[in-house]
């Protein structure tokens, strides 16, 4: 009877703890459980300590509320110029409605997945070889706002995708690397030409600026030559006018003419010296009274000058 009895108590002590864990349900931060009551949904338990009713509730859904990053497969996608391209992305979203998110589609993230794949294969038909490199932003951005709009039934937020790797053809890798090289080469080549030809340009300024100071200063050397010798005249006439009035007045003052007549014959003698010695014939005036003549025509030419 004793042991009977024990063990009913056994057995409804392990109810019982069945019973409470199956009542108690502790969600994680940023996460959601969905729970049905009888095969329907019932709530959606939010994150910390929940009750439910044991054997009649049932946790039928579990989501992570936290942003998702999602490895979208590699696939080959046609150009619009038909070029084939290797692409693959990642994708981020969030479950922002548990009750969709468990409800709107029997597997959300495969669904996402595959129309993030379609969308970038119809965003990239629309599209030339070198564009799809050029604006990737635009591709994410068209390849995000299809998907946000289609996910949103889904209880899904998509939040981003980003491009990792575009892959070409071999064949078209190696035209694109012939085509940069080219294009490299010519940008030396016009850069070259251009300093060529700034450096022509920099030596003809530089000729020309020389040119025109060696003319300035050429014009104000012939200005200071030509105000050197004015000047220079200018001073010797104001000499030779002081000199010739210093003779006046020494003509005027008393015995002035007689020291102009001495000084006009030694002037005359001393010509016929210097004419004597130009060669070995000594020349004598044929009339030495000539040379009295001569004094006294200058004395009256002096004399008519007094008057």
């Amino acid at each position: 009877m004793f042991y009977g009895s024990a063990i009913f108590t056994l057995v409804v002590f392990v109810v019982a703890v069945i019973v409470v864990i199956k009542t108690i349900r502790v969600v994680p931060q940023q996460h959601a459980w969905v729970v049905e009551r009888l095969g329907r949904f019932y709530a959606v338990l939010e994150p910390g300590l929940n009750f439910v009713i044991p054997f009649v509730d049932r946790v039928a859904f579990r989501h992570d509320l936290r942003e998702i990053p999602l490895d979208v497969p590699s696939q080959i996608c046609i150009t619009r110029d038909n070029t084939q391209l290797q692409v693959d992305g990642i994708l981020y979203f969030q479950v922002t409605d548990p009750k969709l998110a468990s409800y709107g589609s029997s597997n959300y993230v495969l669904a996402i997945t595959q129309l993030a794949q379609t969308t970038l294969r119809s965003v990239i038909g629309r599209m030339e070889l070198d564009k799809t490199f050029e604006e990737r932003e635009q591709i994410n951005a068209n390849v995000v706002a299809a998907l946000d709009e289609a996910a949103t039934s889904w209880g899904v937020k998509v939040l981003r995708y980003e491009i990792k790797d575009l892959t070409p053809p071999a064949e078209i890798l190696r035209a694109m690397q012939a085509q940069i090289t080219a294009e490299r080469e010519k940008r030396a080549v016009i850069a070259t030409s251009e300093g060529s030809r700034q450096q022509a340009i920099n030596v003809a300024i530089g000729a020309r600026e020389a040119a025109i100071a060696k003319s300035e200063g050429e014009k104000q050397a012939e200005i200071n030559v030509a105000q050197g010798e004015a000047q220079a005249t200018l001073v010797n006439a104001e000499a030779n006018a002081k000199a010739i009035r210093m003779i006046a007045d020494a003509i005027q003052a008393p015995g002035g003419l007689q020291a102009v007549n001495l000084r006009v014959a030694e002037h005359y003698i001393n010509a016929f010296g210097l004419l004597a010695r130009t060669n070995n014939t000594l020349i004598v005036p044929s009339n030495v009274s000539d040379m009295a003549g001569l004094i006294a025509t200058a004395m009256s030419v002096v004399k008519a000058e007094q008057r």
